[in-house]
């Protein structure tokens, strides 16, 4: 596997430096955004389980149900496999994300073999377990294992930052996000950041909902 891997701010500098080189948009929206977040997120299967505890929810209920979880002891998959439906009730999950939680302990998933595989089959492999979507794998990839060239093609903020950005008359769609985001290779992931900072920029200064 011989996809870059974003280490260090100075990699996602680098990163930032290459886009406004490449593209007066990007080169604009870098300057009014400053310095990008690392954003490295931790591996495995406990990073992937509170990305299915989060969905739907609250940050708050998501942070509050996690934390429940970790009391419990209910972090890893031996754990969650072998607590019963009032175990996993009782610290908040609803009936769905109680089977989703199972599936993702029953899955098998080699978390130390995925370092070595592609960003597109890394994705691939995830969204094979029921309530992990396309999105959180995506970000799995980008954030977890530090891919350089990974996209959240439909990330509504992302699609969003990039109507403005680029005057766009409607905001993008996941299949013109994928055309659009070619232009970025191979350095997708931190288009990303830069397209998601720009969000929040124009979010407080032009009230983007």
């Amino acid at each position: 596997m011989s996809e870059r891997i974003i280490e260090t701010s100075e990699d996602v500098e680098e990163g930032a430096e290459a886009l406004a080189a490449l593209c007066p948009r990007m080169a604009e929206a870098r300057g009014l955004v400053g310095p990008l977040p690392l954003r490295r997120k931790p591996e495995g299967f406990a990073e992937l389980l509170s990305a299915i505890v989060s969905q739907q929810v609250s940050v708050a209920s998501a942070s509050a149900i996690w934390g429940r979880m970790e009391t419990a002891g209910l972090v890893t998959p031996e754990a969650v496999a072998a607590a019963d439906e009032d175990a996993l009730r009782a610290v908040g999950l609803s009936r769905q994300k109680m089977r989703y939680a199972r599936a993702l302990a029953e899955a098998g998933i080699d978390f130390r073999s995925l370092r070595a595989m592609p960003s597109d089959a890394v994705v691939n492999r995830l969204v094979e377990v029921p309530g992990i979507g396309t999105w959180t794998a995506e970000i799995y990839a980008m954030f977890s294992l530090g891919r350089a060239d990974v996209f959240a093609h439909g990330d509504l903020a992302l699609q969003e930052a990039a109507r403005v950005l680029y005057g766009l008359p409607e905001r993008p769609r996941e299949r013109q996000m994928r055309e659009m985001a070619q232009a970025w290779r191979p350095w997708r992931s931190v288009a990303a950041r830069i397209l998601w900072a720009y969000y929040r920029v124009e979010t407080q200064r032009e009230g983007i909902r």
